[in-house]
């Protein structure tokens, strides 16, 4: 065992996939990208590794965050999944909340991940005071189990209504349809999710029985591909929260995967600022298919207690709160109908990628453009897919798909396209930003992802960002945030009772006990941690309002009283809203847990540029860039190389292996003690 010092966290996105290795014992890191394996996660994910591993028998621990959860949802690729259900519920996940997809209109359609004749009712019946009604027919669960293998299921999803208020009718018909189904593919709602409002519920459960196969079948030739390799140390799965769970646990609950990769990103750009001194940011994270945007105030990542992956399909577990468009490298840029250029939401992801890949694509993308302003060095392309990009091709595609219909110049359709791209990007950072109140001037933008710091000057400029702070591998940073996240478990149970009615001693038991059994998987995970963090919110409101407010509350020695849980209703509730509502009773909706097992701090003096030089040493040559409508000679600089408080003035390129850094005209670069990019105004970078 003590021969295994090395940690390597995993991120697969839809473009390549991203490596990042912590020696522990000699204190070191490396990195490595590798093209993505489309059909096979699992093969680029061994690849990646192999390429900054020489010995898999070192590895102590791998941590992954994944995104088959996500395309499988998103490109409605999961198991046939069947549903059990109360008598005259077979409706509720087709009827959603009777919302649309387009604001205006009374047009729309949607289609269920579980079609009508694979959701099957059988009487039973739960009040919502938890009082059984009528007891549930097993015999009739186990007939409609069967028939539904019989139909091709792979999985199934019980959802009995009103479970959350007393699970009895549900947990007999999980066993019941466990005693006959042929796979491990069970899943009971309120194991899920034992919480209020029918349609989230069954949402969120019947995506994780559309999951189990998918992701549990790559979970497993990704261990076995390791064990192959002679890999024998712990794998543990980035969560949507942040925190990190094992095999075992992702297998059992996939949604939570649902954000996974994205998620990580956010766990460590937070840490890289953090140690920077910057406890505000927006991070931006753009791969060759999206472009994913999270706020972090205070130096905390907000967490949302539900997500509409696509339209009418809600997941209800805690997420880090990411905002995702389709705005990355590979997003494809055309002329519309009615004569207006459009860039994405359409990607030509890795395969077959941006014209300059010369792999079939015929339609010019945001990197081909970046490509013909000159931002980017064409003999050498990041991710090692290829040995040198086609230029020519790409000026070929803009010429013919958007300079030539719009009756434009080559560099001036290129420009016309990032500048939209941009504009897409800009907008997103405003939705998180301006629009809940934020000022972007006391915020950075913490660009990464492979195409990130190629805009992180336009983004600066265009949203009034105080700064950005480029990491020192910002095309790994993903698989960075899987070697720093924490072990997370958390859990809801509705409550639905008036605080004057409620016994605050027994709920408060009931969360230590939640948080106990929390605890005891963490135990199980057999991962060191510092030390453990319980977190106890409840979700309040007045009686007759619709929406609650987190209310963070603390259980000490003598329990939990009312008096304590309405001073804390009171101080979250005035924060939110600047006033109270005297007279009207107040509602405990809903307890929540979360079980945080601390793992060691990463230093991030481990990216310190330690045998760095001055700028001038570090620059390699010059670079015609086109931008602002003219043609400038930018330096180029390998990134790398530059020591502490070097500084960089735009118009500059900085080249590394996972990423290039432009430094648009008017700005100015220093490299920070941990190796970091600041990049500011000239004017605000002299002062």
């Amino acid at each position: 065992m003590s021969g295994r010092h090395l940690v390597v966290g995993v991120d697969v996105g839809g473009t390549f996939t991203d490596v990042f290795v912590l020696d522990e014992r000699a204190g070191r890191v490396a990195t490595a990208k590798v093209p993505s394996t489309r059909g096979d996660q699992s093969r680029g994910f061994v690849e990646g590794i192999a390429a900054g591993v020489d010995d898999f028998a070192a590895i102590g621990t791998v941590v992954h965050g994944t995104t088959v959860g996500t395309n499988a949802l998103l490109e409605r690729k999961g198991a046939r999944t069947g549903i059990i259900t109360t008598a005259g519920f077979a409706d509720v996940l087709e009827m959603r909340r009777r919302d649309r997809p387009t604001t205006w209109g009374l047009r729309g359609s949607f289609t269920p991940v579980v079609e009508r004749p694979d959701r099957r009712e059988v009487a039973e019946r739960v009040l919502a005071d938890g009082t059984v009604l009528e007891a549930v027919d097993e015999a009739a669960v186990r007939a409609c189990a069967g028939a539904l293998a019989e139909a091709g299921c792979e999985a199934v999803c019980v959802f009995f209504i009103n479970g959350y208020a007393n699970d009895a009718n549900e947990a007999r018909a999980v066993e019941a349809v466990r005693s006959v189904w042929p796979n491990a593919y069970v899943t009971g709602a309120t194991e899920i999710l034992p919480e209020i409002r029918e349609f989230e519920r069954l949402s969120t459960a019947a995506l994780n029985a559309y999951l189990q196969p998918v992701v549990s079948s790559y979970l497993d030739r990704l261990e076995g591909a390791l064990g192959t390799r002679g890999a024998a140390g712990d794998v543990l799965i980035v969560q949507s929260n942040g925190g990190v769970m094992t095999v075992e646990t992702a297998k059992r609950y996939p949604v939570r995967t649902a954000l996974s990769g994205p998620a990580a990103g956010v766990i460590a750009a937070t840490a890289i600022a953090r140690a920077a001194g910057f406890d505000d940011i927006i991070t931006c994270d753009m791969g060759g298919t999206s472009f994913d945007v999270s706020l972090v105030a205070g130096g905390a990542a907000a967490l949302a207690p539900q997500t509409a992956i696509d339209f009418g399909m809600v997941v209800r577990v805690p997420m880090i709160e990411i905002t995702t468009i389709g705005a990355g490298g590979g997003s494809i840029a055309h002329v519309d109908k009615s004569g207006l250029l459009q860039v994405g939401p359409e990607s030509a992801g890795s395969d077959p990628g941006p014209v300059c890949y010369g792999l079939g694509n015929a339609r010019p993308t945001v990197t081909d453009a970046n490509l013909v302003l000159g931002r980017i060095n064409a003999e050498r392309p990041i991710g090692g897919k290829l040995d040198r990009l086609d230029t020519a091709a790409a000026r070929r595609a803009i010429e013919q798909h958007v300079a030539g219909p719009l009756g434009l110049g080559v560099e001036e359709a290129a420009e016309a396209i990032l500048k939209l791209a941009n504009a897409r990007m800009a907008g997103a950072i405003r939705l998180v930003s301006i629009e809940r109140g934020h000022d972007p001037a006391r915020f950075a933008a913490m660009p990464f992802g492979g195409g990130g710091a190629l805009h992180a000057g336009a983004l600066i400029k265009e949203v009034g960002l105080g700064s950005a702070l480029v990491p020192r591998f910002p095309g790994v940073t993903s698989a960075l945030g899987c070697v720093v996240a924490d072990m997370r478990h958390d859990r809801v149970q509705t409550v639905n009772r008036l605080l004057d009615a409620l016994d605050a001693g027994a709920l408060g038991r009931d969360m230590a006990a939640v948080a106990e059994a929390a605890e005891a998987l963490l135990a199980r995970a057999g991962v060191g941690f510092t030390r453990i963090d319980r977190i106890y919110e409840l979700d309040m409101l007045y009686l007759g309002q619709t929406h609650t407010v987190s209310v963070p509350i603390a259980i000490g020695p003598d329990g939990l009283t009312r008096a304590a849980v309405m001073a804390a209703f009171e101080d979250a509730y005035r924060a939110a809203y600047g006033r109270l509502l005297d007279g009207i009773p107040v509602r405990v909706m809903n307890h929540r847990v979360a079980v945080i097992g601390r793992r060691p701090d990463l230093d991030m003096a481990v990216f310190a540029p330690l045998d760095g030089r001055p700028a001038e040493a570090c620059r390699t040559g010059t670079r015609r860039v086109y931008a602002d409508g003219a043609f400038h000679e930018a330096g180029v600089y390998d990134r790398l190389a530059l020591a502490v408080d070097a500084r960089v003035e735009g118009p500059a390129l900085l080249e590394q292996a996972d990423t290039t850094i432009f430094v648009d005209p008017g700005l100015v670069g220093t490299v920070d003690r941990f190796g970091n990019l600041i990049v500011r105004p000239r004017e605000t970078g002299d002062g």
